[in-house]
């Protein structure tokens, strides 16, 4: 099976919530008691985000095998994923007596105002990436929707002539305009809901959530800049 053919199967196997799913009753789970009506519903449970992400670091390390990695964490959103995917692909390894290594490099992204997303797109971080280059770099997206923003970073991140790169979506949208094969690694496929928590956020709101979740009218007014 060729490269193409591998990764577009990958794709496939994306966990796909449909338009119509309404998520779970907030009440059904603990969540914290401030945000108390500010949210719509638990739209993907914490535990099925940890089972996904084993799954995805299964694959990266099918891929990368025991080549080390340099792993570049998209911040603020994505820390908690990149968190739990390096730990998962770092426990993974050990069990296979591998001595893949990773390290990790951060940078921020700043497209959003409110729930919008904005043409202007800010790379805030280490504008000298030298040390990407010639290493397999692993770049950590918590959500990728247009993909202008991930098309601007990957730009960014050839320009320091790494050997490799690969992405990993926790979330990607389901949207017109979208690239969704983008990310080499989707965890969920979702409709065009704003969501939050898992260190998404709304305006610095909601990252302290467990699950990920749709905000309510209430709590996009209430949190409104």
């Amino acid at each position: 099976m060729s490269t193409d053919m591998a990764d577009e199967q990958r794709n496939k196997q994306a966990v796909e919530i449909n338009d119509d799913w309404p998520g779970y009753s907030v009440e059904l789970f603990n969540y914290p008691e401030h945000y108390q009506g500010d949210l719509e519903c638990v739209y993907i449970p914490h535990g099925v985000i940890m089972n996904r992400i084993e799954c995805l670091a299964r694959d990266i390390l099918e891929d990368i095998g025991q080549d080390d990695m340099m792993v570049l964490c998209v911040l603020k959103g994505g820390y908690k994923f990149c968190c739990d995917l390096v730990e998962s692909i770092k426990a993974q390894s050990r069990s296979t007596n591998s001595s893949l290594t990773t390290r990790v490099e951060f940078i921020r992204l700043k497209s959003y105002l409110n729930d919008q997303s904005t043409e202007d797109m800010q790379i805030i971080g280490p504008e000298d990436l030298s040390v990407l280059k010639g290493k397999n770099v692993l770049i950590v997206e918590a959500i990728v929707d247009t993909g202008k923003t991930m098309r601007a970073l990957l730009q960014h991140v050839n320009s320091f002539q790494p050997k490799l790169v690969k992405v990993a979506g926790l979330l990607v949208k389901r949207l017109p305009q979208s690239a969704a094969s983008l990310p080499d690694y989707v965890g969920f496929v979702i409709p065009n809901r704003f969501v939050v928590g898992y260190a998404l956020d709304y305006n610095e709101y909601f990252r302290d959530l467990n699950h990920i979740c749709v905000i309510s009218e209430m709590g996009k007014q209430k949190y409104k800049v």
